[in-house]
């Protein structure tokens, strides 16, 4: 079902037509998979009205950096639960000999988390190159 115009919406009742060579064409057509614009002639619309194209950039080689910074975050994430959870039963107990036994696993469960966050700021350094450049 056609969708009806407002009446504040100007009717489009000109139609136009052009040809253009191959440079261009191929040049539109990048721009416009590159666009939120559906079609073709929406695309040209815009530019004949000057209005602002967006174009969508995606990084691909960064997909895998993502999936890395995602994992080494959600593992930073339990190794803190598991230190809160020691450093509960470490508190719980009056016992010196189950504290220093509970702080010496909190604290090997501090050098895991050591060894992620100097994993993590390896990462970010090698691209912070790339992402501050521009």
């Amino acid at each position: 079902m056609p969708q009806r115009k407002s009446k504040t919406e100007a009717e489009l009742k000109y139609h136009l037509q052009t040809k253009v060579d191959i440079s261009k064409y191929t040049e539109l057509q990048n721009l416009l998979s590159q666009s939120a614009n559906t079609d073709m002639s929406t695309l040209l619309r815009d530019i004949l009205h000057n209005r602002v194209i967006k174009t969508v950039c995606h990084d691909q080689s960064l997909d895998i950096l993502m999936e890395e910074l995602a994992a080494i975050r959600s593992e930073i994430k339990s190794i803190g639960v598991n230190i809160n959870q020691i450093t509960r039963l470490f508190n719980t107990y009056p016992d010196e000999k189950r504290k220093a036994f509970y702080a010496r696993i909190a604290f090997d469960k501090y050098l895991l988390l050591d060894e992620k966050i100097s994993t993590l700021l390896d990462l970010i350094s090698v691209n912070a190159k790339k992402w501050l450049s521009e």
